[in-house]
């Protein structure tokens, strides 16, 4: 004896699957709406699998936004013959969730590197070495001030800053390890003056 889906409980699938099927037709031809349909459909899956992972609502939906922008502008890496597209969007999901988590590890490690740099007596708030770090800060160039504000002040991975300034992943980090090494050295001398 065969057991089958009942009438309508196969239609219901069977119509899912087509909407699927031509939700991600849409998406591979660049059709905009078909995000907002892909949003309606899977933003709370995400949200949820961001949630249960980080523990944080605000880096959940930071990371459900950044799913749907990244599913959008590598569209064209979507194949209508491979993954069904809910499962290559939550693909994505899973990449931005590991990012966060680096995010996250990155900026305590970049903590402790910062508290290995700078003395005791700043963290207890020496008003000359903190005007002596932003004075340094000031006088570096351009692009390592620009990659520093990022690393620091908005938390990004190497490769978002590099994204996000256009410039190679190797210069990021490079710019980056001057600089702390700068502000060691700096507030290193600042003290055998002192």
């Amino acid at each position: 004896m065969t057991i089958t889906a009942p009438p309508r409980l196969a239609a219901r699938k069977e119509q899912a699957v087509d909407d699927d099927t031509h939700l991600a037709e849409r998406f591979a031809a660049g059709d905009e709406t078909a995000v907002k349909a892909m949003y309606d459909r899977w933003s709370r899956i995400v949200y949820t699998l961001a949630v249960r992972s980080l523990g944080d609502t605000t880096e959940a939906e930071d990371v459900t936004q950044r799913t749907f922008v990244s599913a959008w502008t590598s569209r064209s890496s979507y194949r209508l013959d491979g993954a069904p597209l809910g499962a290559w969007l939550i693909t994505i999901a899973r990449r931005r969730i590991a990012d966060a988590h680096e995010a996250r590890t990155r900026a305590a490690r970049l903590e402790e590197a910062l508290k290995a740099v700078v003395p005791d007596e700043v963290a207890e708030h020496d008003v000359s070495d903190a005007m002596l770090v932003a004075d340094e800060v000031a006088q570096l160039e351009p692009d390592a001030r620009a990659v520093l504000a990022l690393a620091f002040y908005e938390d990004l991975t190497h490769q978002q800053i590099s994204d996000r300034l256009g410039m190679p992943l190797g210069t990021v980090k490079s710019h980056i390890r001057r600089s702390l090494t700068r502000l060691r050295t700096r507030l290193e001398a600042h003290h055998v003056t002192s």
